[in-house]
């Protein structure tokens, strides 16, 4: 088993210290920290005691950590930017404030108080007997090693002191220094005698107790070139108590700030800090643990109706919709059934829509699960898309605001508005050229939308392309121009990208088949042959001007088509080897009864054909899997031998796109965060199962509280419900289980 961990938040802070200046504002931003590791920043908020940052910041929390912590920063052009004050969150007490408002005070900051790490130690207490008879006791106390120490200055070079302190003594020893790690590896034992008269210890049996505590006090340092010395990095202290079961004692223990760290200031006088965290803890099993429910997950799409699937079921009973659909989507990513999963619900939901203007607009499981599934498989995308523009408009900075109540003084309202129709046009031009480069599983997705609305709604030509610009426009390209930041376009979100996104949401809406209904993609000068002519004779090879629309490809010699091949009937687009024809750049476009082969001027322009093609193809029903990688010519394939011409092919399609996605999603992990949310949601599987045993015996008017659920077919999802509660149910057992085991095998100080 293994933990992984998300996290994600947004912010204010309000009535921080004013400044001592002037002005008595400050220009103020946050860090979010693991310990003491920054892994996040926001914008910097000016001129503000007040500042509200409202960013969202998620991610994969890559190791064990202590405290999350928020640090607020004044920014100081002159010198280091100085800390106001941090909110420091026990990792064991973040569930406490999951996913709601919280207003934290900011504590102080000061060098004993930034801890971070742990150190592993050994006691051994013995027993020895001097030359003249006497009993003395001698305590090993070993240091092995310390883990996750902070960098201090760029650099940690470790060292260790330890001390034996009680009444009347204290003799300190130190380890040597470790340089450049803050994983020193120390292994060092140091020997320290323990007194033996009536007052310090009394014999129990074989173990020893002290009456007046003799503790271990352990100093994490930092060996510094500076003036001013040494940093503390933390420091443990242990009473001898835990050696009263046991002579000897092993264990790991956190590194804790110094006792006298500096309180002077109440923690009303540094303002209060605003948090919303989410933050999920998952307890991941070896694979076949999940096997169940994962099975009965991915088998969703072929469930008749798909509302009576277990992932169906999982969108029903979770508050939010986008709760089920991000596992959901990933779990379906990565075992390659995305697909056949969102073009199911999204048939469904179509079926249930009455008006075609409504078509995929409400926060259903499907509209969350494209978003998602696009959020992920179209980051590439957006970065070869949009970004050049984006980088453009933010260098130039030209103004586009054409609200008159806003204008500045030097600004031209007809100037602005002419920029601002420059920007949307050449930002609508790039994303409706920009086919090409859409990832396939984004291609597949919206393909399957737009027939399912072609189906459901044949009176409506238009409904076939508002059902995917209502997706493309209004929820994947116009989001990341509002904030580019949160797509990792530009740092910054200038307000020119806020009107431009508004103007692309309002055109979106408005697409309609005129423009989508027959868009030339590509044409060009290139040399043809077909199947089944002799391989002797230039006759047969002959320079043809091609054309690609989204509708067909075509060949001719003058005005009328000599050939048009139905973009359907493509069944598979692959290079042709060289030694069929002896010539170069040749590539063959396979249909059902022959093959085209065609050479192109150069590499480059017959990789762009093949890419080109493929991607206008890829949606075909009946796409090859295999292909032949030469000709057929004198009665045999070149490449296998094989004589007949309908042999199936020798050699798997290539098929694959630079556009297709790469994730590294963790299926085993997903499936963890489905059971979460099972058991989360028991009680609402219960009530369903309720409602299905309701509308299987009595048909009637649906009682109040079980309308909320869609329940198409009350067997079928009884069935699913029934197999869903049991799996969880078994690994809600596993778990209990693995925790009651490691209860017992967790030692006093331990990790």
């Amino acid at each position: 088993m293994r933990w992984d961990h998300d996290q994600s938040f947004r912010g204010e802070a309000k009535n921080l210290p004013t400044y001592p200046g002037p002005n008595k504002m400050r220009d103020c931003y946050c860090t979010v920290n693991l310990d003491q590791e920054e892994v996040f920043r926001t914008k910097i908020v000016e001129k503000s005691l007040c500042p509200f940052y409202g960013e969202d910041f998620y991610c994969e929390i890559p190791r064990s950590f202590r405290h999350l912590a928020f640090y607020i920063f004044d920014r100081d052009v002159f010198r280091r930017d100085s800390i106001i004050g941090k909110v420091a969150i026990l990792k064991e007490d973040l569930q406490k404030y999951h996913n709601r408002d919280t207003w934290f005070q900011l504590q102080h900051v000061d060098a004993d108080s930034e801890v971070q790490g742990k150190v592993h130690l050994e006691l051994r207490l013995s027993e020895v007997i001097t030359d003249t008879g006497v009993i003395c006791h001698k305590l090993a106390t070993r240091v092995l090693e310390c883990q996750g120490l902070p960098i201090v200055n760029g650099q940690c070079d470790p060292y260790a002191t330890v001390t034996l302190a009680g009444p009347y003594r204290s003799e300190a020893k130190k380890t040597k220094v470790k340089k450049k790690t803050n994983n020193p590896q120390f292994d060092e034992v140091f020997y320290f005698e323990v007194g033996i008269s009536e007052e310090w210890v009394i014999k129990c049996h074989t173990f020893i107790i002290f009456k007046r505590v003799l503790q271990v006090e352990v100093d994490l340092w930092n060996a510094s070139n500076l003036k001013f010395g040494d940093e503390f990095l933390g420091e443990l202290r242990l009473p001898l108590k835990c050696l009263r079961q046991s002579s000897s004692y092993e264990a790991w223990y956190f590194l804790q700030p110094r006792d006298n760290g500096n309180k002077s200031l109440k923690p009303d006088d540094l303002g209060s800090l605003r948090l919303n965290v989410v933050y999920t803890e998952d307890h991941v099993f070896p694979s076949d643990y999940y096997s169940p429910l994962r099975d009965l997950l991915l088998k969703s799409a072929d469930v008749e109706p798909v509302s009576a699937s277990a992932a169906h079921i999982l969108g029903e009973v979770c508050r939010e919709k986008q709760e089920a659909a991000i596992p959901l989507v990933r779990l379906f990513l990565h075992y390659g059934k995305i697909v056949p999963f969102i073009s199911a619900i999204a048939n469904a939901e179509v079926k249930r829509t009455q008006d075609p203007n409504t078509i995929f607009r409400g926060n259903s499981l499907t509209s969350k699960c494209i978003d998602e599934t696009m959020k992920l498989a179209g980051m590439h995308y957006l970065q070869v898309t949009l970004k050049p523009i984006i980088d453009e408009i933010c260098q130039l900075h030209k103004p586009c605001e054409i609200d008159p109540v806003k204008l500045k003084d030097a600004e031209n309202l007809e100037n602005n508005r002419e920029n601002l129709r420059q920007y949307v046009d050449q930002i609508f031009t790039v994303i409706t050229k920009s086919g090409v480069s859409c990832p396939t599983v984004m291609c597949d997705i919206f393909f399957s939308l737009r027939e399912s609305a072609a189906i459901r709604f044949q009176d409506d030509p238009d409904v076939r392309y508002t059902a995917v610009s209502s997706f493309i426009f209004l929820r994947f390209f116009a989001p990341a121009i509002l904030s580019p930041n949160l797509f990792h376009l530009t740092p910054s979100s200038p307000q020119t990208l806020t009107l431009i996104s508004k103007t692309i949401q309002t055109l979106g809406s408005l697409s309609k088949s005129k423009s989508c209904n027959c868009d030339l993609i590509c044409n060009r000068f290139m040399i043809k042959r077909a199947q089944g002519r002799k391989r002797f004779g230039m006759k047969n090879f002959k320079k043809r001007w091609f054309r690609l629309t989204n509708h067909e490809f075509t060949y001719q010699k003058s005005d009328h088509p000599l050939c048009s091949i139905p973009i359907e009937n493509i069944l598979a687009v692959e290079k042709l080897e060289e030694e069929s024809f002896k010539m170069k750049n040749m590539f063959q476009v396979i249909q059902p009864e022959r093959v085209l082969y065609i050479q192109a001027n150069n590499c480059v322009e017959a990789k762009d054909w093949i890419d080109i093609l493929t991607k206008v193809s890829q949606c075909n029903k009946k796409r090859l899997t295999v292909y032949h990688p030469s000709a057929y010519l004198n009665g045999h394939w070149l490449c296998c031998k094989a004589t007949a011409d309908n042999t199936p092919g020798c050699t798997p399609c290539t098929g694959g796109l630079p556009a297709n996605i790469q994730l590294d999603i963790d299926g085993d992990r997903e499936t963890e965060r489905i059971y979460s949310l099972y058991n989360l949601y028991m009680t609402k599987l219960e009530k369903m199962q309720e409602a299905c045993g309701s509308k299987s015996v009595y048909d009637g008017p649906e009682q109040e509280e079980y309308s909320t659920f869609v329940i198409d077919d009350p067997q079928a999802t009884y069935k699913t419900l029934k197999q869903i509660v049991a799996s969880v149910k078994n690994l809600e057992q596993e778990h209990a289980q693995y925790k009651r085991d490691k209860f017992k095998k967790t030692k006093y100080g331990s990790q």
